[in-house]
């Protein structure tokens, strides 16, 4: 039996231990570890995208990741988005545009848009089609994932625009 580490995730804000052996990848302790099964498992080579996980608001590909590179680190999951039991605006986009079909590769290209809106909140289309090239989907054909990630940026910057930024002190303070 080969060595197990004891390692500490913080995975959607939660804090979670899991023993795992040292080539363990992180989408395998997600899944497996977690129960955490809305991230998938692809072709496992990093090519298609599927098992995109934000680590410290990165897209990672979470097949390539061990999991004890993921320790002390902010990881976000595609079940990160609800919001309460509702949709995140992300994915009512992705709903109301159908840029999803069969839905395989969805999780991933929510969490590739998620941290790409996070860093570039001012993307227009051409960028926003070069980010979601990174991963594949072999049903939609892009352009209603574009209209989708487009259309989610253009309302979060019109929100950002009609309400004043609130300090930390007054988000600490909002119960």
């Amino acid at each position: 039996m080969s060595e197990r580490h004891l390692i500490g995730l913080t995975v959607n804000g939660a804090a979670h231990e899991a023993l795992v052996e040292p080539r363990k990848t992180l989408i395998d302790a997600l899944r497996h570890d977690l129960g955490l099964t809305g991230t998938h498992v692809g072709c496992e080579h990093g090519v298609c995208g599927a098992c995109t996980v934000l680590v410290d608001g990165e897209p990672v590909r979470a097949c390539l990741m061990f999991a004890v590179q993921a320790e002390n680190c902010d990881i976000r999951t595609v079940e990160s988005l609800d919001d309460d039991g509702e949709l995140s605006d992300l994915q009512r986009a992705f709903r109301d545009h159908h840029g999803l079909q069969c839905g395989f590769c969805t999780p991933g290209f929510l969490m590739l848009a998620e941290g790409f809106l996070a860093q570039e909140p001012d993307a227009d289309r051409d960028e926003i089609r070069e980010a979601v090239s990174a991963n594949l989907c072999r049903c939609t054909g892009y352009q209603t994932i574009v209209d989708a990630v487009a259309d989610t940026a253009a309302r979060r910057r019109s929100t950002s625009d009609t309400c004043p930024a609130r300090t930390s002190a007054e988000k600490e303070a909002t119960p």
